[in-house]
């Protein structure tokens, strides 16, 4: 198997042939390598990033991990869940596919409700085991082909965390952005493809673009 390691920003990839990658948000700099490298071993491209911003940084790529592997304590406030919560609602914001495996070790009622509500797939307690995240990983490719099949279908799976005081035009809007994402995730941001898919012309296709600000990654 051909391995690569690649540094960009400060943010470490471990390449492999594979096209199973993962993006592992720790700052914990020595559990992250620990984690990387047992990944790697189990077939895992990994991309390491230890700060919000280089998490960012690897989401605005133009081939982005499909899966990602959070810790919620990150700087500048390691001992609040804050960052790594509006993390992962960034994370879903821009590719509703994504999925996104919290880990932390503080409060952890709270931490699986808020994490559950900003559209995490899965939340382990740390420390949790290599075989534990692996099984968890494998989980969310499952999910991650079976959501395929079903774009292929012409269906799509549509998550909300809805406040009942909103009312339904804004829980309405909050679907019509997610699925637009969506469309143009499965498609590369190829807005005929997307049209076509969800059965509009290409205008109408950029003036989702223009409402809700989707940009194409870099």
């Amino acid at each position: 198997m051909r391995v690569q390691a690649v540094c960009h920003q400060g943010v470490t990839t471990i390449m492999s042939a594979t096209d199973r990658s993962v993006l592992l948000v720790e700052d914990d700099l020595a559990l992250a390598n620990y984690l990387s490298a047992a990944l790697h071993e189990q077939g895992y491209a990994v991309q390491q990033a230890h700060t919000r911003a280089q998490a960012l940084n690897c989401l605005d790529d133009a081939n982005p991990p499909g899966l990602v592997l959070l810790d919620l304590g990150l700087p500048p406030a390691p001992s609040t869940m804050a960052e790594g919560l509006n993390l992962l609602e960034e994370c879903i914001r821009k590719n509703p596919m994504m999925k996104v495996i919290v880990l932390t070790g503080q409060d952890e009622s709270a931490a699986a409700l808020e994490a559950v509500r900003r559209g995490a797939f899965d939340f382990l307690v740390k420390p949790a085991s290599v075989v534990t995240i692996l099984q968890s990983l494998r989980r969310a490719e499952l999910f991650s082909r079976e959501e395929v099949r079903m774009a292929d279908a012409g269906e799509a799976r549509v998550q909300l965390t809805a406040r009942l005081g909103e009312g339904p035009r804004e829980i309405a809007a909050a679907a019509e952005e997610q699925l637009v994402r969506r469309a143009l995730t499965e498609t590369g941001y190829n807005v005929a493809e997307t049209g076509r898919r969800l059965g509009m012309a290409r205008e109408h296709v950029y003036y989702y673009l223009k409402k809700y600000g989707i940009r194409r990654p870099d």
